[in-house]
């Protein structure tokens, strides 16, 4: 018989066990040092210990003569403050107490030495002449420091410095000691330092001492034996090319360049490559076409035998080199040139897909990395090859290339490519594209990306016309605040729906949307969308003016003090400060007496107790409001300034869209965008204030008017238009005449995910399929609104009311109190 096999959990004896155990032992001494050494005797508490008497700059001094280095640290850290508190006794005492500790002390200590000097001079704590007197020798003196992480920091201080001092300081200081730690005998540090000094103080010199005395440490540094030296000095010639002018450039600058871009050494061939296209701007056609061009072509031609940095490199400034040689390829280079960019579009494409990671070499992977930045690049340059190509060719030169980069297997190519579309030029199918995205992103599960795909078409007012916008996405913003169930969805709908009517250019469309607005979410019947309607009312007062809120939304969202739903009246006691902070005294003094009557009936006569509660404190909070006036208040400045900003593009756009009619009835021709961004930078200055806003600013005194009698004209012929032929009910018709103050305009928000200004505006003509005839039933001329009251006319029983479709449910009102 053999013996029972041992238990799994028998302890083993074995040599090589007891070995096993003696390491797990050693590895719990080892994590049990640092908590006995982190115990402080009290011998050393003694020494950390500092009298609480002594003044900052006592204090400093003690622990910078006879403390720790962390206490060290710590006081240099502060030094900025203590030059803000007491600049002349910080240098007198503390400072050469700094001197005497840096030249010994630690790694942490420099790196924050170089960071408090560097504060110290952009705060401006002391004068220029004071700065170099008392720290430039102390950031010299640690250029050169064993640490490249220490050096390098001192460095920066040191690039930072050389932009404000004077150039005598700079000659003396800096100049004349560069000659000599800029030779051969010096180290590789010294030299690499002395490129980068040369390379910001160009600027500061006439072209006479530059050629004289800086021109020819360049040219020595471009020689140095080391590559990173020659690399160093090559990437500092463009700062260099713009302090001499373009003929030292051609003469002197150039002829290096070209020596550079044939060295033996990589990193200086790409540094050569890379200034060479920086600087193409200041080289003249036949420099670019016998010389750069030669160049540019063979390094492209060698590029895929080399290093895959270069192929980086190269693909990130693809863009810019098609640009500064456009007009110089003949058609052969043209073609190969593209040719080229295809191909690094789909580099690393070739491989077989569907490998594991964990089976593949690290380099093979790091490679693929790499391909995928050279990617990457190709999409971010993808604008200007259509501009390289001519838009007209687009399908038949680019369409396939686009194609593949959009489908890119990896997801920064199709993000950098996405983000690129707007560069463009005009695309027929971006508003069907757009509609079809959204509706898709509708019908899936993933309310997070509807939302954030509404979020995002804010920018579109800035892309295509507001026609355009009115057509085809408003009343889909509408539609999704009416019946979409997902209420982040909602409300992103109901922001982008204000947006849109932010920038929205004809009187009828915006009148329109405002009676939709009031009738079918402020009047409807159900109390979900009565919500939706406050939730509006809040990005209103965000986005608009204080008076373009009073004049169309004030009444409609105070009446809802009357609402049957708990749930109603409750979110609007919560808005109800933000509501008061609309009005400005003594202009609407009614409409603070009208406030005033609600929030008492809501005191008298409310019975939710839970409501009821609410209100005493929205009381309590609107008592402590600090009403604003209509003349400027100091308190208050910041947002009355942003307030008359938005009021005054308020009223530029009424005025643009009167011009725009007259222009039409003239020449038949509608007014470009180009004049409305003119006319509405013109109007931002504080001499354009109309005389009804009164402003009290620091400045030249005197009432500013319009500039001519025809924009006086055309200005009150914009303020006197109203609702009229909307068929506003007469209490809500009254907002005309109660909103004394002149509804203009201002402020433009800044909308997520445009990243730049210089877009290709659609134009209006090709998208405009339909008229105003056409226009969705949805936004018809309405006819005349039966009342203003769900008491009266639109009355509704308040059982029918009361529910999200009609019948009341109770569960949900209180479940919903806590997030109204």
């Amino acid at each position: 018989m053999h013996p029972p096999p041992p238990a799994a959990d028998a302890m083993d004896f074995s040599q090589n066990s007891l070995f096993g155990y003696m390491e797990d032992l050693q590895e719990l001494t080892i994590i049990e040092r640092p908590v006995r050494r982190s115990l402080k005797t009290p011998e050393e508490i003694e020494r950390l210990t500092v009298d609480e008497d002594l003044s900052d700059i006592e204090r400093a001094v003690y622990l910078l003569s006879a403390g720790q280095d962390i206490q060290g640290t710590s006081v240099i850290a502060n030094l900025p403050f203590l030059m803000r508190q007491n600049p002349a006794e910080t240098l007198r005492r503390v400072l050469p107490k700094v001197r005497e500790v840096l030249p010994v002390a630690g790694v942490e200590m420099q790196l924050t030495a170089a960071v408090s000097f560097l504060t110290i001079l952009q705060e401006e704590s002391v004068s220029v002449h004071t700065y170099a007197h008392s720290f430039l020798q102390v950031i010299l003196l640690h250029l050169e420091h064993r640490d490249a992480g220490v050096s390098n920091a001192w460095l920066e201080t040191l690039l930072s410095v050389i932009e404000v001092l004077p150039k005598e300081t700079l000659r003396h200081e800096i100049l004349n000691p560069l000659v000599s730690k800029a030779q051969l005998s010096q180290t590789v540090q010294s030299r690499l330092v002395s490129c980068k000094i040369l390379g910001k103080m160009t600027n500061k010199f006439d072209a006479h001492t530059i050629k004289r005395e800086i021109l020819p440490l360049v040219k020595s540094l471009c020689q140095d034996v080391e590559y990173e030296v020659r690399s160093c000095m090559c990437r500092q010639l463009e700062n260099i090319a713009q302090g001499i002018g373009t003929e030292l450039t051609k003469s002197v600058v150039l002829p290096e360049l070209i020596e550079l871009s044939r060295d033996e050494g990589s990193s200086v061939r790409l540094a050569a490559f890379e200034t060479l296209v920086n600087l193409l701007d200041v080289f003249d056609t036949d420099d670019r076409s016998q010389t750069i061009l030669p160049l540019v072509k063979s390094f492209c031609e060698k590029s895929f035998k080399a290093d895959e940095s270069i192929l980086i490199s190269l693909s990130f400034h693809l863009g810019k080199l098609c640009h500064g040689l456009y007009g110089i390829f003949t058609p052969d280079q043209h073609l190969r040139f593209l040719e080229f960019y295809k191909k690094l579009c789909t580099l690393g494409l070739q491989q077989e897909n569907g490998h594991n990671e964990n089976q593949i070499p690290p380099q093979i992977l790091e490679q693929e990395k790499k391909y995928i930045s050279v990617r990457k690049n190709c999409a971010y340059n993808f604008p200007a090859m259509i501009v390289f190509v001519d838009p007209k060719n687009f399908h038949m030169e680019l369409y396939s290339t686009f194609f593949c980069l959009c489908h890119d297997p990896e997801v920064p190519v199709r993000y950098t490519i996405a983000i690129c579309f707007y560069e463009l030029s005009s695309l027929p199918d971006l508003i069907p594209a757009l509609t079809a995205a959204e509706q898709r992103a509708a019908a899936s599960l993933k309310w997070r990306t509807h939302e954030k795909l509404l979020q995002k078409y804010a920018c579109l007012p800035h892309i295509i016309s507001s026609d355009q916008i009115y057509y085809r996405f408003l009343q889909r913003m509408f539609t999704i605040v009416m019946t979409n169930n997902v209420l982040p969805v909602q409300k992103a709908a109901s922001r982008t729906l204000c947006i849109f009517l932010r920038y929205n250019r004809k009187q009828e469309q915006r009148h329109e949307v405002i009676q939709k607005l009031i009738e079918q979410l402020g009047q409807g019947k159900s109390y979900w969308n009565r919500l939706r309607f406050l939730d509006t009312c809040e990005f209103i007062i965000e986005i608009f003016s204080k008076s373009f809120f009073c004049k169309y939304f004030f009444l409609p969202a105070i009446e809802l003090t009357h609402d049957p739903v708990a749930n109603v009246r409750m979110k609007l006691c919560y808005l109800l400060p933000k509501v008061k902070s609309t009005l400005k005294i003594p202009a609407d003094k009614h409409l603070l007496q009208q406030l005033e009557m609600c929030v008492r009936k809501l005191l008298c006569q409310e019975k939710d107790k839970d409501v009821l509660a609410i209100v005493k404190r929205t009381v309590l909070e609107l008592d402590r409001m600090e009403m604003s006036m209509d003349a400027f208040q100091k308190k208050f400045y910041e947002k009355d300034l942003l307030d008359q900003e938005k009021e005054r593009e308020e009223l530029l756009l009424m005025e643009m869209e009167q011009l725009e009619k007259e222009k039409q009835q003239s020449d038949g021709r509608p007014m470009s965008e180009k004049n409305f961004e003119k006319k509405r930078r013109d109007t931002k200055t504080p001499t354009a204030l109309p005389k009804s806003l009164p402003i009290s600013v620091p400045g030249p005194s005197g009432t500013s008017t319009p500039s001519t009698s025809k924009e006086i004209k055309k200005s009150k012929l914009t303020r006197s238009q109203s609702f009229n032929n909307q068929a506003f009910h007469a209490k809500y018709g009254s907002l005309d005449k109660c909103a004394s103050k002149s509804p203009t305009v201002g402020y433009t928000p800044s909308v997520s995910g445009l990243g730049k200004t210089s877009v290709v505006s659609l134009t209006d003509d090709s998208f405009r399929t339909r008229n105003a005839s056409s226009a969705p039933t949805a936004f018809s001329p309405a006819p005349s609104l039966p009342g203003t009251s769900r008491g009266t006319s639109n009355s509704v029983d308040p059982k029918s009311s009361a529910s999200k479709d009609t019948q009341p449910r109770k569960a949900t009102l209180k479940s919903r109190k806590s997030n109204p």
